[in-house]
């Protein structure tokens, strides 16, 4: 629930800029990864996220542009990148990131996995704090079953108006995020039936999900303040749209997927979400008007994403009727393409999504393992391989596409 630190207009990132929200400057991204933290030997859930961020004070050794932080729960961790400019920035943070949070929690006998949920009943403890001890009092048992690792993905605005236009632009294309990311299928030691059981698990939260057109920073600001005075939610922080302005840096924070169980997948989300961002905002300069799509058909459309993932129909953004999930996400692409910051990150992007379809989603990945070994250790043991994994031919070619910095 932390945000990564992105400078105000004007600071200096390394060589690069925040942009300023005009139409060639290169936004910067940032993501934030929660991953499972699981026994090495068990592969069950252990609640150790306070031990391996001691375990990785001690060894001295901090990976660039990368920061560990304790989540809600102890069995899981977050890992938040600095801002970026490039997709192979991306893809490295996401690796270096997940094997710094792998190394500290080998010390402490345990490892980093990218589930969504955890796939087998256990118990999970919420970390010690104030405000996650009100959660827990107000919330009850929606506190107590919350163990859920997303992916958020921060993108760099240049002032509250367009950050709400954006909001208000990118609100129909999101359910194909959750589509493409999806990694959670199982629950409580059952196959939910659905992809991303996460986003149901999610759901429960009372400002959780697709959020209404805004139409200005003014009402975007209303809306929060009406909504944190009817004493529900008890702070900015617990306001869980599928998007919204960051509290702590000038960014748009797209929230709805999963985290994604291939680091590749991740990097192609990131950088496809930089382009909606980039397409909302050029669109909102250009006078084109938001979408007006009820708030009660984005709930079905996400309720589909979440249900089927890429492998039946979505329902298509603009028109709002069931298609193919390869077709929804070919008219994501063609909805962004213009807005991607290089004809590498636009192949790149292409292709990632390809994969995705062809393959699958992490839900395809573990309910495969689990068909085919029958084992619950098994199938998270396969994820650890698959979190981490490293393709040197896919990095070669990886570097060939984005060699040099986005401009």
């Amino acid at each position: 629930m932390s945000t990564p630190v992105l400078p105000g207009a004007g600071e200096q990132v390394g060589p690069r800029r925040m942009p300023t929200g005009g139409a060639t400057a290169t936004r910067l991204i940032g993501v934030e990864e929660e991953l499972l933290l699981v026994s090495s030997e068990t592969m069950l859930p252990v609640p150790s996220s306070t031990d391996v961020l001691s375990a990785h004070a001690a060894g001295g050794q901090t990976a660039e542009k990368i920061v560990l932080e304790t989540e809600v729960k102890l069995e899981q961790i977050e890992v938040v990148s600095a801002p970026l400019a490039t997709y192979q920035e991306l893809l490295d943070a996401i690796r270096s990131g997940r094997r710094t949070a792998d190394d500290a929690a080998v010390v402490m006998g345990a490892r980093a996995v990218a589930l969504a949920t955890a796939p087998v009943l256990c118990e999970s403890h919420i970390v010690s704090s104030p405000r996650y001890d009100r959660m827990s009092e107000r919330f009850a048992l929606t506190m107590a079953e919350q163990l859920t690792c997303g992916f958020h993905v921060h993108v760099s605005i240049g002032s509250p108006e367009e950050g709400v236009a954006v909001l208000d632009r990118i609100r129909i294309w999101l359910p194909l995020l959750l589509a493409l990311s999806a990694n959670s299928p199982f629950w409580r030691g059952v196959d939910s039936g659905y992809a991303s059981y996460r986003y149901q698990a999610w759901g429960r939260w009372p400002s959780a999900g697709p959020y209404d057109r805004f139409g200005s920073a003014e009402a975007y600001s209303a809306t929060i303040r009406q909504m944190l005075e009817t004493g529900v939610s008890l702070d900015p922080g617990m306001i869980y749209f599928d998007a919204r302005l960051s509290t702590h840096a000038p960014t748009v924070e797209i929230r709805i997927a999963d985290i994604c169980l291939e680091a590749e997948d991740a990097a192609t989300l990131a950088v496809i979400a930089r382009a909606l961002v980039g397409t909302a905002a050029a669109e909102w300069r250009a006078g084109v008007p938001a979408p007006d799509v009820a708030t009660s058909l984005l709930r079905l459309a996400s309720w589909r994403a979440s249900r089927f993932g890429m492998s039946e129909k979505l329902l298509d953004p603009p028109s709002g009727a069931p298609r193919p999930a390869a077709e929804c996400a070919r008219a994501l692409l063609a909805h962004i393409d213009d807005h991607f910051v290089s004809r590498q990150e636009t192949a790149l992007a292409h292709r990632g999504v390809r994969k995705i379809t062809a393959r699958g989603n992490g839900a395809v990945r573990q309910r495969a393992v689990m068909a085919e070994r029958s084992s619950w250790t098994e199938m998270v043991a396969d994820a650890i391989v698959r979190t981490h994994a490293q393709s040197s031919v896919e990095r070669r070619e990886n570097e060939r596409w984005s060699g040099g910095r986005a401009g």
